[in-house]
């Protein structure tokens, strides 16, 4: 396969980073991480040396000795460059998938559940919503615990009159988990499993599984006779899940289903050399910015383009968001609006701006770039003109991150902070099985008792007991309170005056993307995103699904830290009894997360409510008005 010709240009306005790119020039990254990727392929990782600085930001590495390689996150476009026949065997492998379940069940594929979190979900619900996935068999991607997230999937492939039993027929299940503890895909195919034996439908011809060996995924899903697939066509298991995409299975299976161009998609992204270079530029361009505190990155994506911004986000701040002192924020949804940013000379002044403008899309507004260009806003602006863009743009930022770990010395394809989340939930699962329902556990029930806690109308509780154990706020020092609402505003006023927060989250664990109610939960969410921390503060806040937000960009906020955490959950959880899935292990997460937060310090309230009942959202609505309304005012 031959690289692409350069179709990619790349801007950058008011910047001083010239000097972390001639590091990157000078050190030969690119061509010694080359060597290494050769090096590893024919001899093993254990052939290279843990002290290698290289290897430090490249693999996993304990006690001296080298362990799993993250070099495919690179490698596998190197490598596509010398395999033409890669497309092809991709095409062949997904025949043979349709072929093998028409002869079993006697049907054409139609629907595809893919099953897994976070970077083993993001880019198929980025392809989901660019339009890519619509050529055939509808993908639905379960990536949560919360029993709604599948009934509402199995509401959808029933939505055009068919029974139930007849669709799952025609309906093929991925499991997909890299890393070895992720037991929420276990926890759905057994579900999904459940599912399909009720109706009498083998599951064998219908479930298949992408995994590391002897992972919880594969401990689930070989005994049971699933077929398993190997992630990478090189058939090694070198990429982290957000590393997936472009180039693995995992990443091209749904895309050649629905009759993507596979070579062409290939052939995209394999960059030339002068476009690596314009990836490094962006990476010292990001990286000198975060070292003067410019560390919050307003992405301009066109509106077409919209749906990439999750999956840019968390390549990001999943891969570099570990350290303390310094980190990479990045807002792709965000409309930079003078009243919600401060002067470019002001000291609290922390963004730099990113426009993408890809042929044939609405780009920027050239008169805001112009603005932001002439005021002295630290500017990028990254122009696409290749027919098949994103790729490209998907494997170019795996070089801007790949260049930034060099600058930071960073290991980019580990995730402490997400292993440390993922501990806690599955310690509180673990109880909760003994004790019967997670709410019977003692961590659950210490919350439940907390004199921390204050109420708002509508059946609204905040707790606050983590920013008082954490030392972050002292009870003396908090206003007298009536409400929820005092407390909140209160506690967001003082840490954003003492410059213990430099931006927010909303993380609500339920499904936001598929059911109507969920949906009309998220734009209530991103408003008051908006009220409570964008027009008071100019602070940006995430707004996002957990568990998926935990296994994306929560690197960053456990990590790197200084961001306000408000995890929501409402009381009335959804279950399907006849498949046995209650939501113990959602709740679970939700709680974990507020947890690993307290335990890293980090400022984190709980918030619940009834449910998603069009009185519950009303309440929530004019909660969050009043904390805004409070903070606006002042009265903090």
């Amino acid at each position: 396969m031959l690289s692409s010709a350069p179709a990619l240009a790349l801007s950058l306005f008011n910047h001083h980073t010239d000097n972390h790119y001639q590091t990157l020039v000078r050190e030969k990254v690119v061509d010694r991480a080359r060597h290494l990727a050769r090096l590893e392929r024919e001899k093993g990782p254990r052939a290279l040396k843990a002290s290698e600085p290289l290897v430090q930001i490249l693999m996993e590495t304990e006690n001296g000795r080298v362990g799993r390689s993250g070099l495919g996150v690179l490698d596998l476009s190197w490598q596509a460059a010398e395999h033409p026949e890669w497309p092809e065997a991709i095409q062949q492998e997904t025949e043979q998938i349709r072929t093998s379940l028409q002869a079993a069940q006697g049907v054409e594929l139609d629907h595809l559940i893919w099953v897994g979190m976070g970077g083993s979900a993001e880019d198929k619900h980025m392809y989901n919503a660019l339009g890519l996935l619509d050529g055939g068999v509808r993908v639905h991607v379960l990536d949560s615990t919360d029993p709604a997230k599948l009934e509402a999937i199995l509401a959808r492939l029933t939505s055009r009159g068919a029974r139930l039993d007849q669709v799952l027929r025609r309906t093929l299940v991925m499991g997909m988990a890299l890393g070895m503890t992720s037991y929420e895909p276990v926890l759905n195919l057994e579900k999904l499993r459940v599912l399909f034996d009720r109706r009498r439908i083998p599951t064998e011809p219908n479930f298949m599984y992408m995994t590391l060996p002897g992972s919880e995924l594969e401990r689930f899903a070989a005994p049971r006779g699933y077929r398993r697939v190997e992630m990478q066509l090189d058939n090694r298991n070198t990429t982290a899940g957000r590393h997936s995409g472009p180039l693995t299975r995992g990443s091209l299976y749904p895309l050649v289903l629905n009759g993507v161009d596979l070579r062409a998609w290939m052939s995209a992204a394999v960059l030339a050399e002068e476009e690596i270079q314009l990836a490094l530029q962006m990476a010292a361009f990001l990286h000198g910015n975060g070292c003067e505190s410019r560390d919050k990155v307003t992405l301009l994506l066109p509106r077409q383009w919209a749906g990439a911004g999750i999956w840019s986000k968390q390549d990001f701040e999943e891969s570099l968001g570990k350290s303390e002192q310094i980190g990479i924020k990045i807002f792709p949804a965000e409309t930079p609006r003078p009243a919600c940013r401060w002067p470019v000379r002001h000291e609290r002044q922390d963004r730099v701006f990113w426009a993408v403008q890809v042929a044939g899309c609405d780009g920027a507004d050239p008169a805001m770039t112009k603005t932001l260009r002439q005021t002295g806003y630290p500017l990028a602006v990254l122009e696409l003109s290749h027919p098949w863009a994103l790729p490209k743009y998907m494997q170019w930022l795996h070089y801007v991150v790949f260049g930034m770990g060099w600058l930071r010395q960073m290991n980019f394809v580990t995730q402490p902070s997400v292993e440390l989340y993922k501990r806690i939930a599955h310690q509180l699962f673990s109880q909760a099985r003994k004790a019967g329902k997670v709410e019977r556990t003692k961590e659950w029930r210490a919350q439940a008792k907390t004199r921390h806690r204050a109420a708002a109308p509508g059946g609204i509780t905040l707790y606050y007991d983590s920013l008082l154990s954490t030392g972050l706020l002292a009870p003396v020092e908090m206003k007298p309170a009536r409400d929820a609402a005092d407390i909140l505003a209160g506690a967001v006023g003082k840490l954003y005056a003492e410059r213990k927060i430099e931006y927010a989250e909303l993380t609500f664990y339920g499904d936001l993307r598929y059911g109507a109610a969920g949906r009309r939960l998220r734009t209530l969410l991103e408003h008051a995103a908006d009220s409570v921390f964008g027009e008071p503060l100019a602070l940006s806040a995430d707004v996002y699904e957990g568990p998926a937000m935990n296994h994306s960009y929560h690197e960053m906020i456990i990590g790197h830290g200084r961001c306000f955490s408000i995890v929501l959950l409402a009381r009335r959880q959804a279950a399907l009894a006849d498949l046995g899935y209650r939501s113990d292990y959602h709740q679970a997460q939700w709680l974990a997360t507020k947890l690993a937060l307290e335990q890293r310090g980090r400022p984190v309230v709980a918030l619940t409510f009834p449910d998603l009942s069009p009185a519950s959202l009303r309440a929530l609505r004019r909660f969050f008005q009043q904390v805004g309304q409070k903070l606006s005012a002042g009265r903090i």
